[in-house]
Order: structure tokens, then C-alpha cells, then sequence
């Protein structure tokens, strides 16, 4: 068949809709081969009435007779309105074309059948010209088919379909008498019956539990879809027995009297009981489903809390449900259960996952395991709760659970066994992933830390392998993880071996109880290990015999070092310093029990402990002896020591006439037992000690308070000068007759502590004034030497000097000489000196001298600054600058080193004099200011002597200077119109000499002689230095000098050039106006080659203007024309 046959036509222009196909695609579809037997079938077979057209799981087109399986997307539904063949012309009338969704499709199929197909074969006026029997026959075909789509439709929905009997059909040629008296359609009827029996009893013999007999894993959401779908079959089986059909298959069965009638009956029952059975349970489970969807949608941390909730539903069903309590359906549905947390547990684990945790970090696996581990047994837990609730609330044995619980956690079991696997794996793996940081130390350390580096080593390597395994660990019924981990755990115990013969020979090195400890705790995280612990036992007994080898060395020790109590410390007293030894001795011995008790659980024998306890217990009743001992002596001769001191005067005057506290040291000495015996509650004081203990605060805030007096009173008066000690020298009398009480009164007198307080204040007063008396004097001073860093003179950047002293220098000199009269002034006021007082008088010289010391000094380093930068052996850089300019008179220094610097370096001077005169005289005997007195210092006027002298000498060589460059005054004191005008009459200058000479016009080398000489000049002028610096301290800048002669040099070349210029314009123009070349060679304005002259311009690097270049083009074009 063509792709262009017309018959299909009905059918492409839908499918080209439908579909949205390309004409094209469509005939190349329609051409296959296998495509056109189908269509070929479907036009000329009368028993192939529906051709469907979809897409397959690959977008295919498919084309088939049959109705397509597990299709959602739509079909074309194809039908035949009759059983005779389609041609073209009938094409469009007999066949009937629809686009359904795929579980459409049967229903729409078995719609056509009904209502179209067989109400058109069954009327006869549509089969009378039809052979006998051909239209029934039509019929019962119809009718099969529609049955069979039906029964197709039904288990498609998953619904039990009761198929009709053929025979059963709306002929209207019978009447219904003659129906119930056919034997045919008694026996159909009856072979329906069967068949709906066979089909209902297939149906109710489905249990939920055959998932699991098959070996799956079904869970909770498979029970309650089973009992849905059970309920809803029975609900579809129920309204098919209730269908007119049905009613009319039960009549004919009844009219019959046939025997199957009561198989009929017995399917109504088993229907109605079946029903009832799936409402009860569908209606109990109901919250049982409620609660897991809940839980599904939970955080797995969540579940534990939850397992109890679900278990108390699941109670619930079994007492409410009437038909689900029984053990069989209880125990099902608890297996769900159990694989429902199975699979949630497998989802959170990731199993694929679980096993690449062991060589990133095994820690947050290890958690989630142990917490799936904990969170399942909580289900177990809860189950075992409910079980027990339900024998203790119901008295009857028939609502017990008297099944075994090995039927329920059968597989939950399993998958704990391999979670507890997998949670041994990885508590290994964290376990010695520290061997990584172990490091053992002592003189074999290294080599056994190298060894248990290999033992890691080798451990990553097997961690590696079997974190590499494809296998979901998580999977119980895998048993290739199993193999796998068995091979670990034999490779484990091989690295336990060697890690215990590491341990073993390690222990034997140890010579301390400490060190075996540390050992022992290094280790720590493996030694719960079996194999570890069964290997190390016996190394045990080597460690309890360092142990009493420590504590018998702990006993000698005390014998041998009671009797040198003395030389327990230097800086503590004595018997604190024994008591404190012999609390250290008490910690070594239990410090070494200790380290016995820490390893205690290895050991067996149970009577090595009870050794040690009673060796330390030795030690430890030794050491307390002696503790008693101590605090016995101790406490007499605190007794001695606080009875002595009780009696001793408070203050006293020493050699020197310094105060000093009584016996300072002795007594800083016994309250500082004092507060040790504070600390050793033991000690019992006898009672001069007792006292002292008790009022011990006192004492000590009494002798800081004294020793704080003391020191400040020394210091004052060691510190002191002459002129200050004059003025404060009726004050310290007064001070000194106040504190002789204190010498009068001992530290057992009573008002001891008030009479301290009121005499330190006094003395704290006059120490304070006297104080700040001395910190002004600092300050003072520390004013006067902060003039070290001033600088009176300062240069401007890093060459010369500024214009005399800065403004800032003195306005420094004026804030601070206003501050020590105001600093002096306050002086006056704490020492209460009258300003006609001697001694006040010669305080303020005393100040005035230190002022004036400080102004020389300062002044001294200003001049011998100039005086080292004008030495030309010491300057580093020029001090002054002056510049030597041309003027109409000639050259000149500006400023003049004549009287300009004279008159400068005089006013540095000035300036550096004036400073001393802007601080106020501080002296009130002396008169006139700091300046007037430096003046007449003769270190500075040696020093400005100098100063000037240099000044003297770097003047002469200035003048050599501009002696030596006089050599080119004839440029600047010539009259050029005078020597031009001698040379265009003698080719040459006349000398001095020469009064009359002969004349002699200049010729083209005469100006070539003249411009050379001019250019040769300008080049050495040009060579002359920018700068000069004359002794190494004036800089001289000859730059204007030079910039001036060069402009007259150029004026001087420019004379000659512009005489020739004109010369050569005087000769173009004659050119130009074609004068006879004779005339113009007698010409006495234009004697000399054109040529040559513009050659000599060009040589001399001058341009002829554009008005002599335009006429020297016009020149030429006229001497063109006439050699033409």
C-alpha cells in the first residue's frame, strides 16, 4: 500500500493534527513495511475493527491492532463502524477516529463497541441482505471484543472486571421468555457464574503479605495501598453483581433452577463479607498511615523521639480493628515497618557513601551510624513496651502478641548486625588515625616512633582499599561487603600485633612510674582493644614494682633529709619551706599511685593493689609525723620572734642622720612566717605570736606606712641643695621634733596606729611641698637643657643659611622664659619665701646662673656654627650665596661682598645676640639683661672675631673672580658701530697703536675670520660653571654673568651677519632688474659672490629670510631666460 492511498486519508489529516507532524515524516512513516501490513490488516480484515497510533517511550509513531501497554500520553483511537472492508469511497463513513489519553483508551473503545457497533449490526434493517447467522455472529464477536476491553480496561485500573456472556444481549428479534428457555444461553450463563466465581475467588485470596514471601521489602505505604485497592475492586466487583446484566444472569440462573445459582449466592456472600473487612481495616489503618507519612517527612534526628507514637497506632489497630488482629497481619505490618526505617535509615546513611567517609574523616559517619543504630533500637525498645502494655491492660490471652519477635525484626536485625559492622569500622579507624600524632620519646623513641608510623602507614593503605569498594555497605544481603570487611578486620588485628610489640618494648624503656602513665595514656584510644589488653598484662607486674621502688625511694628520702630542715629554700622561710617539701613528697607518692591506678583495670590480680595502698599509706603517715613536728618548732620560735619585736621602738635615727623603721628586715622577716603560718592551718601559735598574728594587718599597714614616711622624709633631705635646704631649714626642725615621739613609743603601745597616721601626714605634707618645689626645679632645668636642640640658625633647605635667627626660635625663647619666671614665682610660693629674704635671694641667682650657663651655651653653638661653615676644612655645604651679574657699569657681585655680606653676616650675629635678650633676668640682684652679660663673654668674642676674619678672606677671592672674567670686558665696553665701521674700512680693528693705517675693504674671509672668532668665543663662554663656591662656604652663581655675554656675543655675530644679509638683498635686487653683470660688478655695495656670501650665511647657521629666498627664485629664472 502507497502512502498516497486515499482510504487513509481520514486518518493522516487527523494524525498530522493530533500529532503536529510534517506531510513528509508522515508517508515515510506510513511507507515502512511492518506499517503498511497493519493498515492493510485493518482496512480488509473483518475482525480487526481498532487500530491505535501513538508515540512510544522514544517518541516514536507506533501503529497497532492491539491496545499499546503502559502508554499516559495520548492515542488515536481507530474503530470500524461495520465488518465489511474499508475502500475509499466508504472511507470517511465507516470509520470513526478519536484522540484519547492512553488510559482512555479502553474506555473509549469499549464505548464505540456499545453504543455504536452493536446497535448498527443488531438492527436488521442494517443486515437484511446479509447470509443466515452472519449478523449474530457479528454480534458475538462485538461483544467479545468489547468484553475484552473491558477485562483490559479492569486490570489496567487494577480492578477485577466480570465479563458479560456472549449470548446476553439486546436482540429484539426474541422475546424474554424465549431467552430463559434457551439452553445456550443457560449454559453461557452458567459458564459466567463459574468463571466470576474462579475470578472473585482468585481476587479474595490475595494477601499483603506474599511481597514478602517473594523475598521483597515492601513497607507500610504497600499495606495501605493493598487494602485501598482491595477495597476499591470490591467496591467495582460489588456494583458489577448489582448491574441490570448481572440481575438478569441471576434470573435466568434461577428461572433455569440451575445448580450454579447457589455459586452465585456464595459470591454475593464472600463479596459483602470481604467488603466489610476492607472498610474495617482501611478505616483503622487510617492513622497508623497519618502518623508514618508524618514521621516520613520528619529529620531522621527526629525519629527516636517518634518510634514510641507509631508503636502506640499499631497498638491501636490490633484492639480497635476486628479483622486485622490477628498475628499473621500484625507481624506483616510490623515488617513494613521495620523496612520503612530500614529504607529511611539507608536514605540518611547514604550507603554508597558511608564507607568513602573512612579515609576523609570517619567522625560525622561514625555519629550518624551510632545514631541510626540508637534511633532503631529505639523501635525495638517501643515495640517491647507496647508488647508489654498489651499483656498488662488485657486480661484475655486472645489480645496478647504471642508471636515471637524474631518474626518481626528478622530483617531489622540483620541490618543492625551490619551497621554494628560497619560502626566497629569505623570506631577502628578513629582509634588509630591518632597513631598519626603519636610520638614517643625517650633513647629508643624515634626508632619506635618511625615503627608506628609504618603501622599507619599501613593502616591508610587498608582504610584506602576498603573505602574503594563498590558495594553498598548499607545493604545487608550484600555479602561481598561482607568478605571485604572480614579481610579488614584480619589486617586490623595484624597492626594490633605489631602496635602491642611497639607498646611492650616502649614499657620496658620506661624507668618511671610517669613515664609508663604517659605511655599507657598515649595509647589510650586503643587499649580497650582485646588483643591489645590480653598482651599487655603480663608487662603489668614490671610497672607495679616501679611503683614501690618510687614509694620506698619517697620513704629514704624523708629519713635522709629531716635532720637539714635549713637548706630546703633560701627566699622562704624555713619551716614553710619543709612543710612545703614535704607536701611535694606527698604528692610524688600519690602521683605514683596514681599512675598504678590509671592502668589498674589491665591488671588481674586484684591483691597488687592492696600492696601499694598499704606501701603508700607507709609513706604517708612518715611524712605526717614530721609535718607535726616542724609546726611544733615553728610555733616556739614565732613566739621568741613576736615577743622581741612587740617591744621595739618604732623609728630611729641611723649614723648617717637618716629615719629608718626598727629592725625593718627582722620584722618584714616575721610577718612574712606570719603569713605562711596563714596558710598552714595546723599550726597552733602560743600567745605573744597569737597576738601578733591577730592584729598582723595592722602591723603591716603601720610599718607601710612608715617605711613609705621614712623613705620620702631620706629623700628630701639626702636629695636636697644648699640654697633649698636654706629655705625648708625652720621647717625639717619643726619635722624632726614632731617624729621623735615616734622613737619614744613600741609596737605594743597602745594609739600606736592613729599617732603614725597623724605624723605621716605631716611629714607626707612637707615632703610633698618640698617635692614639687624640686619637680619645678627639674622642669626648669630640663627647660634649660632643651635648648641643646635649639637652633638659632638654620639653613633655608640644605644649601645656604636663612636671614638670621627664626621667628620660631624666638618665640620659643619667649614661652619659655615666661614659664620660668612663673615656675620660680610658684617655688616662692610653696617654700612661703619673703622677696627680701637672703636666703630666697640667693635661691633665684642660683636659678639665674643655671639660665644664663644655658643662653652662652646656646649662643656658643650658634656662632661656632658659623664658624665651622665658613672654615673651608669643616663646611659640608655653602653657608651664603651671591650672584655675579653684567650691568651697564660692568660686573658685579649682588649682593656685594664688600658691604652686602659684611653688613648680613653682622646681622646674623645681632640676631643670634638678640636671642638671650628675650628671657626675663630671673636674678633680682643683678642687673641688666642675659645679652649685655654674654656680650662680654670672650669665648664669643673670639668666636666672632673669626667669624669676620673669614668673611675677609672669601671677599679677596671673590674679587680674583671677577678680576679673572674682566678678560671679555671688550664686549661689553666696545662700541659695535665704531668697530664695524673700522673694519669695512681696514678689514681689521686698529690697535691702540695704530693711529693711521692704510684702507683695505674686508672680503668674504675677512667676516668668515671675524664670525669664527665670534662662534669660538661664545662656545667657551658657554663652558663657564653655573656655580662656584669660593672657600666652601660662598656660592657664587655665575649664570647671569654668562647669559648676559652670551647675548652680547650674538648681538657682535649678529652685526656681521646682518652687513652681509644686506649685501646679498642689494645684489638680488639688481639681479631682478637685469642689470649689465659688468655694471654690476663695479658695483661697490655688492662686491662680493653672491653665492659665496649665502654659502658663508648658511655656514654661520643663518636662514635667509622668505622675501630674499622669493627673490633669489626670481633670480635664477631670469638667468635661465637668458642663456636661452
Amino acid at each position: 500500500m502507497e502512502a498516497r492511498d486515499e482510504r487513509l486519508e481520514p486518518v493522516s489529516s487527523f494524525a498530522l493534527r493530533s500529532f503536529r507532524l510534517e506531510p513528509q515524516t508522515w508517508r515515510e512513516i506510513v511507507s515502512e513495511e511492518e506499517k503498511q501490513l497493519v493498515f492493510t490488516s485493518f482496512f480488509t480484515c473483518p475482525d480487526c475493527v481498532h487500530l491505535f497510533i501513538c508515540r512510544d517511550a522514544e517518541l516514536k509513531l507506533c501503529v497497532s491492532l492491539s491496545f499499546p501497554t503502559n502508554i499516559s500520553s495520548k492515542v488515536i483511537c481507530v474503530s470500524k463502524t461495520g465488518r465489511e472492508a474499508v475502500t475509499k469511497e466508504t472511507a470517511k463513513k465507516a470509520l470513526i477516529i478519536q484522540e484519547v489519553q492512553g488510559d482512555e483508551a479502553l474506555s473509549f473503545m469499549s464505548a464505540i463497541t456499545e453504543q455504536v457497533t452493536c446497535p448498527l449490526i443488531s438492527n436488521p434493517e442494517n443486515s437484511h441482505g446479509w447470509a443466515a447467522g452472519v449478523a449474530e455472529e457479528a454480534l458475538r464477536f462485538m461483544e467479545r471484543q468489547k468484553n475484552e476491553a473491558q477485562v483490559m480496561k479492569a486490570q489496567v485500573e487494577g480492578c477485577t472486571f466480570l465479563p458479560q456472556p456472549d449470548a446476553l444481549h439486546d436482540d429484539r428479534r426474541h422475546d424474554n421468555e424465549r431467552k430463559s428457555l434457551d439452553v445456550k444461553l443457560v449454559h453461557a450463563c452458567e459458564s459466567t457464574a463459574i468463571e466470576w466465581a474462579e475470578l472473585v475467588s482468585e481476587f479474595l485470596q490475595h494477601d499483603s503479605s506474599q511481597p514478602l514471601l517473594d523475598g521483597l521489602k515492601p513497607t507500610p505505604t504497600d499495606e495501605f495501598h493493598f487494602w485501598k485497592n482491595r477495597l476499591k475492586n470490591l467496591l467495582f466487583i460489588q456494583k458489577q453483581l448489582m448491574s441490570s446484566r448481572a440481575q438478569q444472569v441471576a434470573t435466568i440462573l434461577q428461572t433455569a433452577d440451575s445448580v450454579y445459582c447457589c455459586t452465585l449466592t456464595d459470591i454475593y456472600r464472600r463479596v459483602q463479607e470481604g467488603l466489610t473487612e476492607a472498610e474495617d481495616v482501611t478505616q483503622n489503618l487510617k492513622p497508623l498511615q497519618e502518623k508514618l507519612e508524618e514521621v516520613e517527612q520528619l529529620e531522621y534526628q527526629q525519629l527516636k523521639d517518634n518510634m514510641a507514637a507509631v508503636m502506640e497506632e499499631v497498638r491501636l489497630v490490633w484492639i480497635r480493628s476486628q479483622f486485622y488482629c490477628k498475628p499473621c497481619r500484625i507481624v506483616v505490618l510490623l515488617q513494613e515497618i521495620c523496612n520503612l526505617f530500614i529504607h529511611l535509615s539507608r536514605e540518611f546513611l547514604c550507603g554508597e557513601e558511608v564507607m568513602q567517609g573512612l579515609v576523609v574523616d570517619p567522625g560525622p559517619v561514625l555519629d550518624h551510624v551510632r545514631l541510626v543504630i540508637l534511633t532503631l533500637q529505639t523501635l525495638k525498645e517501643a515495640y517491647s513496651q507496647c508488647r508489654t502494655q498489651l499483656d498488662q491492660d488485657q486480661g484475655g490471652l486472645s489480645h496478647r502478641w504471642d508471636f515471637t519477635s524474631h518474626l518481626v525484626f528478622f530483617h531489622l536485625d540483620n541490618f543492625l548486625k551490619r551497621l554494628q559492622d560497619i560502626e566497629e569500622v569505623h570506631c577502628i579507624s578513629v582509634q588509630l588515625y591518632q597513631l598519626d600524632q603519636t610520638v614517643l620519646s625517650g633513647v629508643s623513641g624515634r626508632i619506635w616512633s618511625d615503627v608506628v608510623q609504618v603501622v599507619y602507614q599501613d593502616f591508610l593503605c587498608h582504610v584506602a582499599i576498603l573505602s574503594d569498594c563498590s558495594c553498598d555497605a548499607t545493604d545487608p544481603d550484600d555479602q561481598s561487603f561482607q568478605l571485604h570487611l572480614d579481610e579488614f578486620q584480619a589486617q586490623v588485628w595484624d597492626l594490633e600485633r605489631r602496635l602491642v610489640s611497639v607498646l611492650s618494648r616502649a614499657l620496658q624503656d620506661c624507668c618511671a612510674s610517669s613515664s609508663a602513665a604517659k605511655l599507657l595514656q598515649m595509647f589510650g584510644f586503643i587499649l580497650d582493644r582485646p588483643l591489645i589488653q590480653e598482651q599487655l598484662r603480663p608487662l603489668l607486674s614490671r610497672l607495679l614494682a616501679v611503683v614501690l621502688t618510687e614509694l620506698d625511694q619517697t620513704w629514704l628520702l624523708v629519713y635522709s633529709q629531716r635532720e637539714k630542715a635549713d637548706t630546703f629554700c633560701r627566699f622562704t622561710p624555713s619551716p614553710a619551706a619543709t612543710l612545703c617539701w614535704t607536701q611535694q613528697l606527698r604528692l610524688r607518692a600519690q602521683e605514683a599511685l596514681k599512675n598504678y591506678k590509671a592502668v589498674q583495670h589491665l591488671c588481674v590480680d586484684s591483691g597488687e593493689i592492696q600492696v601499694v595502698l598499704q606501701r603508700f599509706q607507709q609513706v604517708v603517715d612518715l611524712l605526717q609525723d614530721f609535718r607535726d613536728t616542724v609546726r611544733s618548732d615553728w610555733s616556739f620560735q614565732l613566739d621568741l620572734d613576736s615577743g622581741f619585736m612587740l617591744e621595739q621602738a618604732l623609728i630611729q635615727h641611723n649614723q648617717q642622720g637618716m629615719l629608718g623603721v626598727t629592725f625593718s628586715q627582722k620584722l618584714e622577716a616575721l610577718l612574712r612566717e606570719l603569713r605562711y603560718v596563714s596558710r598552714e592551718r595546723d599550726v597552733q601559735l602560743q600567745p605573744l605570736a597569737a597576738r601578733l598574728f591577730t592584729c598582723r594587718d595592722d602591723i603591716t599597714q603601720i610599718y607601710l606606712s612608715l617605711s613609705h614616711m621614712v623613705s620620702s622624709y631620706n629623700q628630701v633631705v639626702s636629695g636636697v641643695l644648699q640654697v633649698e635646704r636654706l629655705l625648708i631649714q625652720d621647717q625639717l626642725q619643726d619635722l624632726d621634733k614632731s617624729l621623735s615621739e615616734l622613737q619614744r613609743n613600741t609596737w605594743s603601745s597602745e594609739g600606736v596606729q592613729q599617732l603614725v597616721e597623724q605624723q605621716r601626714e605631716k611629714a607626707l605634707m612637707f615632703c610633698t611641698t618640698v617635692s614639687k618645689a624640686r619637680a619645678n626645679m627639674d622642669a626648669m632645668t630640663h627647660i634649660i637643657q632643651g635648648w641643646v636642640e635649639l637652633h638659632l640658625l638654620q639653613r633655608s633647605g640644605d644649601s645656604v643659611l636663612k636671614d638670621g635667627a627664626t621667628e620660631q626660635s624666638y618665640s620659643r625663647l619667649r614661652e619659655e622664659g615666661q614659664e620660668l619666671l612663673r615656675l620660680t614665682q610658684e617655688n616662692q610660693s610653696l617654700y612661703g619665701a619673703q622677696d627680701s629674704s637672703h636666703t630666697w635671694i640667693r635661691y633665684l641667682d642660683h636659678i639665674d646662673d643655671k639660665v644664663q650657663d644655658g643662653l652662652f651655651q646656646l649662643l656658643h653653638r650658634s656662632l661656632l656654627f658659623l664658624s665651622d661653615n665658613m672654615n673651608p676644612q669643616t663646611c659640608s655645604a655653602a653657608l651664603l650665596a651671591v650672584s655675579l651679574q653684567l650691568q651697564d657699569t660692568g660686573s658685579v657681585f649682588e649682593p656685594s661682598v664688600s658691604d652686602g655680606l659684611s653688613d648680613l653676616m653682622k646681622t646674623v650675629i645681632s640676631d643670634v645676640y638678640t636671642a638671650a635678650s628675650l628671657l626675663p633676668r630671673i636674678s633680682v640682684s643683678r642687673h641688666g639683661n642675659y645679652q649685655v652679660s654674654l656680650q662680654q663673654s670672650p669665648d664669643l668674642c673670639a668666636l666672632e672675631q673669626e667669624v669676620m676674619c673669614r668673611l675677609l678672606e672669601v671677599r679677596e677671592e671673590a674679587e680674583r673672580l671677577r678680576a679673572g672674567l674682566d678678560r671679555y670686558s671688550y664686549l661689553w665696553q666696545s662700541d659695535r658701530r665704531s668697530v664695524m665701521q673700522e673694519f669695512l674700512t681696514y678689514s681689521r680693528q686698529l690697535g691702540p697703536e695704530e693711529l693711521e693705517a692704510e684702507e683695505a675693504p674686508p672680503t668674504l674671509k675677512d667676516f668668515k675670520r671675524e664670525i669664527d672668532s665670534l662662534c669660538r668665543l661664545y662656545t667657551e663662554v658657554t663652558y663657564l660653571d653655573d656655580v662656584i663656591v669660593l672657600h666652601g662656604w660662598l656660592q657664587v652663581d655665575l649664570q647671569p654673568f654668562r647669559d648676559a655675554l652670551l647675548s652680547i656675543i650674538q648681538d657682535w655675530s649678529h652685526m656681521y651677519t646682518q652687513h652681509l644679509l644686506d649685501s646679498v638683498s642689494d645684489r638680488l635686487q639688481q639681479v631682478t632688474q637685469c642689470d649689465d653683470d659688468e655694471d654690476d660688478e663695479d658695483s661697490s655695495s655688492c662686491s662680493f659672490s653672491l653665492t659665496e656670501t649665502i654659502m658663508l650665511l648658511e655656514a654661520a647657521g643663518v636662514q635667509l629670510p622668505e622675501h630674499l629666498s622669493a627673490q633669489l627664485q626670481i633670480t635664477a629664472a631670469c638667468f635661465r631666460q637668458r642663456l636661452n
